[in-house]
């Protein structure tokens, strides 16, 4: 196995000889939950364009990861903050990259995948009114159910800045989803990832805004498939997760666990995902998570394992992606789309690596070389001589010999 020098902590280099991945177990669904991939997206770095400006996506390496993401029987989030949404890609590329990924789903068998519909095209202001925010949630809605797409209704800076109150989410939120044709997943979106969102739902307190949300859903539950809560919080996501309401079941909400009729919890904690997807005595997490776009081989076989009620294996599996995930995801956490980016290209999944937006340097040579080792050691660089020789070239970059 190939042998390289990584910089280490302290300073200075140290040697460090990769292992064989891990052949993980595959299975097809259906699995006991639902997993779904926040994806991210395939720059272009040879398109005329300025990268901090102008978007420039690879479609066809983009799409092609949509694929294996399928392949391994995992559902795609489209177009999320995984995808730079907000970061680099604004709402006219995100509404290119759901038809996109929508078309090639049409061809997947099985094929799960939702989208993310936000306000994200209405600056944040204060001349911006509530009004104005339902303007910009049902254009994008439309947009969305106008190509055949399932919605995520994603949190909105533009309600951040204009809301005065919880009274002012429950307007909102009531409006756009007495509109949407078939159930969404709410996404409450913590200030950790995106700290124009802090006093989401009218509060500063998370226990506080959970009341809001959990009254939106209530009076809502007809419209609401799931919510997915990213406050990196097992503990609010567990308390959350036992007080969602029941709804009207149908065949498109129907649970492998036979309660067709509950909202959904997607777990988004990319820190504690296993002990939430495993449950307790009193009910389990979905997931839609950013995490399972570089582990995706890891999430495929952890579920086949929890297919066969293999508790064991499904731990075995995750848990050396757990010190990995919460490494990506270390603060400041709206930056690990750099490690998620950085994970395809040392797999072989992109020939470059560079993201929209000019995010590759919002990570450093060190965090860089700690991924490098934390994947190692989760089985999860699959062909080790070439993730050794793209970590060189990137050493060679930072003028580091290794």
């Amino acid at each position: 196995m190939p042998t390289l020098k990584l910089p280490a902590p302290g300073g200075g280099l140290a040697a460090f000889t990769t292992r064989a991945p891990r052949d993980f177990p595959r299975a097809t669904p259906p699995f006991p939950r639902i997993a779904l991939a926040a994806a991210h997206v395939v720059a272009d770095p040879l398109a005329e364009h300025d990268p901090w400006l102008d978007v420039a996506v690879d479609w066809e390496a983009t799409i092609a990861y949509r694929r294996y993401l399928w392949s391994l029987g995992l559902g795609v989030a489209e177009a999320m903050d995984t995808a730079q949404r907000g970061m680099g890609l604004d709402w006219p590329g995100a509404r290119e990259l759901i038809r996109r990924s929508l078309e090639a789903a049409r061809d997947v068998p099985g094929a799960v995948i939702f989208s993310g519909a936000g306000t994200d095209h209405l600056a944040p202001g204060p001349d911006v009114t509530l009004d104005d925010v339902i303007r910009a949630y049902e254009e994008q809605c439309a947009a969305i159910e106008a190509m055949g797409g399932r919605i995520i209704l994603m949190a909105s800076r533009a309600l951040a800045k204009a809301a005065r109150g919880p009274e002012d989410y429950v307007r909102v939120y009531g409006r756009v989803l007495s509109q949407v044709k078939q159930p969404v997943i709410i996404h409450w979106l913590g200030e950790m990832f995106d700290p124009a969102l802090a006093g989401y739902w009218g509060h500063a307190d998370h226990m506080a805004a959970m009341e809001t949300a959990l009254d939106v859903i209530a009076a809502n539950a007809d419209k609401v498939d799931g919510v997915k809560i990213s406050l990196l919080d097992a503990r609010k996501e567990i308390l959350m997760r036992r007080r969602l309401p029941t709804r009207p079941g149908s065949p498109s909400s129907a649970r492998s666990d036979g309660d067709g009729n509950r909202v959904r919890m997607y777990t988004g904690d990319d820190f504690n995902y296993p002990e939430l997807i495993a449950g307790d005595e009193h009910g389990h997490s979905d997931a839609l998570l950013g995490i399972f776009d570089p582990i995706a081989p890891a999430v495929g076989g952890a579920l086949a394992a929890l297919s066969r009620n293999d508790l064991a294996a499904f731990h075995d599996i995750l848990a050396p992606t757990v010190p990995l995930s919460r490494h990506i995801f270390r603060s400041p956490t709206r930056f690990y789309k750099t490690g998620v980016v950085f994970m395809a290209w040392l797999n072989g999944h992109q020939r470059h690596f560079t993201m929209l937006g000019g995010q590759q340097s919002a990570r450093s040579i060190l965090h860089f070389a700690e991924l490098f080792r934390l994947a190692d050691a989760a089985g999860l660089l699959r062909d080790p001589d070439l993730a050794a020789a793209r970590m060189r070239s990137l050493l060679a970059v930072h003028g580091v010999e290794a």
